[in-house]
């Protein structure tokens, strides 16, 4: 059963009103959405996900609590103009559980794991032409190096991307525990036994594949701008670079500028858009040994204090 991760600590974060207006832009298994649904009397959730399986299981189980509520198929960075087309232009309250959904991992023909063998994929929207197996079979070397560092953080990403052009050279790459090995013969082995060593490359891979980072930074943006004063933002994330482009938007707005703080009042136009809730906060103790895969989570609240 997919458990939701921060659940509580989400939900409470948000601050819900009954009859408030509320986006789920990762709606997945609908967790976090039930959650929200259960405590609108008068308000409204609108869900969004570019997943066709989510959305499926989803309405199902949103359906047995209440009416109040649409799902938007699309991808997140679409949130305000799909907002607006539906006269909305003001919310009360915004989540982003920024994880691959359990089940999106677990269903093997979805090439997510580096655990189980399947043709390699990786796209959130199924109906998106670009997929891992383009990544791997078409990038260069000098492009493959660049998302490994920068996406997966991998030590050893020139040699691992020497394994792949080497081994592209006599047939294509078109699985996960193919690439798996490949990897493997590119890393020495005392980097194979703290983690698996395919982690960091396949995280990499995922984030190019869905454009992750640059919709994420696009998306908290319109966030800002669509939040009601008093209105919230959580955001999970389960990375530090996910983590550090949401603590870098949430310090721009939330922070004086220097050379103004040190003025005797701060005048109204430099006074800060967001107040920090929450800076990080972590799982507790019970839901790691429950949910092992809420590890690496950190969830961040920030209320609008401003227009």
């Amino acid at each position: 059963m997919h458990k939701s991760v921060l659940l509580e600590e989400s939900i409470d974060g948000l601050n819900i009103k009954e009859d408030g207006v509320y986006v789920d832009c990762t709606l997945g298994f609908g967790g976090h959405s039930s959650e929200i649904l259960k405590r609108l009397k008068k308000g409204l959730l609108i869900a969004i996900d570019q997943d066709d399986m989510a959305i499926k299981a989803s309405k199902e189980r949103l359906s047995k609590i209440s009416d109040n509520y649409e799902i938007i198929k699309c991808n997140f960075v679409r949130m305000k103009e799909e907002l607006l087309k539906r006269g909305i232009s003001k919310v009360d309250g915004i989540l982003f559980d920024l994880g691959v959904s359990s089940p999106q991992l677990d269903i093997d023909e979805r090439g997510f794991s580096y655990h189980h063998d399947a043709k390699l994929d990786m796209r959130m929207d199924q109906s998106k032409e670009f997929s891992a197996y383009d990544v791997i079979n078409t990038y260069n070397y000098n492009r493959l190096v660049k998302i490994f560092r920068e996406y997966g953080e991998e030590k050893y990403a020139t040699s691992i991307a020497k394994q792949i052009i080497k081994y592209r050279e006599n047939k294509p790459i078109e699985t996960t525990l193919e690439l798996v090995d490949i990897i493997k013969s590119g890393m020495p082995y005392k980097a194979m036994r703290d983690s698996h060593p395919a982690r960091k490359v396949f995280q990499a891979i995922r984030i190019e594949v869905n454009d992750e980072l640059n919709v994420l930074e696009r998306a908290l943006e319109d966030a800002i701008s669509l939040l009601n004063v008093n209105g919230r933002i959580c955001v999970i994330t389960f990375h530090s670079l996910e983590d550090r482009i949401v603590k870098n938007i949430f310090r721009k707005y939330s922070e004086v500028p220097n050379e103004i703080k040190k003025l005797p009042f701060v005048p109204e136009e430099y006074q800060p858009v967001l107040k920090i809730i929450s800076k990080g906060t972590v799982p507790s103790k019970k839901e790691l040994e429950e949910n092992n895969r809420a590890r690496s989570s950190r969830l961040r609240i920030v209320e609008k204090i401003k227009e």
